[in-house]
Parts: C-alpha cells; structure tokens; sequence
C-alpha cells in the first residue's frame, strides 16, 4: 500500500513538472511576437475618434456632407455676445473704451485703420478713401461730422455692428482692436481740429507729416490676438 501511494506522488510529480516546462516553453515563445499591435482594447472610443472631416461624402445626409448645421444657440468656444443694437444709442454711449491711450495702443489702431477702414474713410478720416471716387457715397467725415460728439462706445458699436454701405468688422478685428482703432480715430479728429497749443508743440517738434504714408507692418502685444 504504502509502495503504491509513492508511485502515485512521483507520477504526479512528473506530470506538474512536465506541465510548467509545456508552460514555460509557451510563455517564452509568445515572448518573441510582435507585441505593436494591442489585442485587447479597452474603451477604443476614447483614442480612435469616430469624428468625420467636415467636407467627407456621407450618402446618409441630405446635403450628402458630413458637415452639419449647429443647433440653435450654439457659440464658438470662448464666444462673448455682444447684444447691443442700433437702437441702444443710451447704452452704446455708457460703454467706456477699456484700454489707455498709449503710443503701443494707437499704434495698433493705426494699424488696423490702415487695413481695414482707409479705404472709404480716408488716411485723414475725412471721407476721402481710396475707393470713394469710383462711385459709392461719401463715408462720413470723423473730422467734422457728427461721430465728434460721439462716445467711444458708440464708435465702437459701429465698427462692430456696421451701419449702412459700412459692414461689421466684429469678424476681422477682435474687441481689442476695435478699441484700438477708436484711440486711433480720435487722434485723427484732434489731428483734424488742432488746437492753438497742437500747432504750436506740432511746429516746435520740427516733425514732417508730408510723406507720412500708411504703415500696416506694425507688430504688437494686441495685434495677433
């Protein structure tokens, strides 16, 4: 009996150890797989997007894109609404101009004027822009018309919202620029109507305005914004 349990234990000795070195063999010949490719995934949506390209053919749409219509209220990411409109003459005013009147900031203004608004209004903010004699109306003048008793505010409602053959510039130039380009047109309007003590600081500078002519390669910490 006890010859025969020992006989039993060595067989099942001889069985494990035959099992790990099977085992052992597997485990050290999967080592030498190419292990690039994982195969298992786990939560595959959340690395292989199932975003589509804007303009891709899908048979499924009824315009036959991929490209879709927002839904109603939907804003670009870190959008800001601007709710004022043209009957807001009382609040457009209230709106107060939130950057100083720096060399750096009227600069940018100039910039941006020179880009965007010379054109119709003039190097001078006259009306006299380049594209005038070719046939549309006479911009209004910033040197005697009524954007003088204007407030900042309201200018910049203006270039935002656009009035008249005059378009929105909300698009081209962010509320910085736009604010920019306000300091820059007062400087024109008090260029257009100097006083006694501008003559005078203006000839004593021994500064030449004549071949002032448009600069739009200004670079500056707003501009690019």
């Amino acid at each position: 009996m006890k010859s025969a349990c020992s006989l039993s234990d060595r067989t099942a000795v001889r069985w494990s150890i035959a099992l790990l070195l099977i085992l052992s063999t597997i485990l050290s010949l999967s080592g030498c797989r190419d292990n690039s490719q994982t195969k298992l995934e786990y939560a595959p949506q959340m690395y292989r997007s199932p975003a589509y390209k804007a303009q891709r053919y899908d048979p499924d749409a009824p315009t036959l894109s991929t490209m879709r219509t927002p839904p109603v209220g939907a804003v670009p990411v870190n959008f800001e609404p601007y709710r004022l409109t043209l009957a807001d003459s009382a609040l457009q005013d209230q709106m107060l101009n939130p950057l100083p009147r720096t060399e750096e900031v009227l600069n940018i203004g100039r910039k941006y004027y020179n880009i965007y608004c010379i054109v119709c209004h003039g190097p001078k903010g006259d009306g006299m822009g380049y594209i005038v004699p070719k046939g549309l109306p006479v911009p209004p003048s910033y040197i005697t018309g009524a954007t003088r008793q204007w407030g900042d505010g309201r200018i910049f409602h203006l270039i935002t919202r656009g009035r008249g053959n005059m378009s929105s510039y909300a698009a081209q130039l962010n509320p910085e620029q736009r604010w920019a380009v306000v300091h820059y047109i007062r400087a024109l309007q008090r260029a257009g109507n100097p006083s006694d003590a501008d003559l005078q600081k203006f000839r004593s500078s021994g500064f030449d305005a004549k071949n002032d002519l448009p600069d739009t390669s200004i670079v500056t910490t707003i501009a690019d914004k």
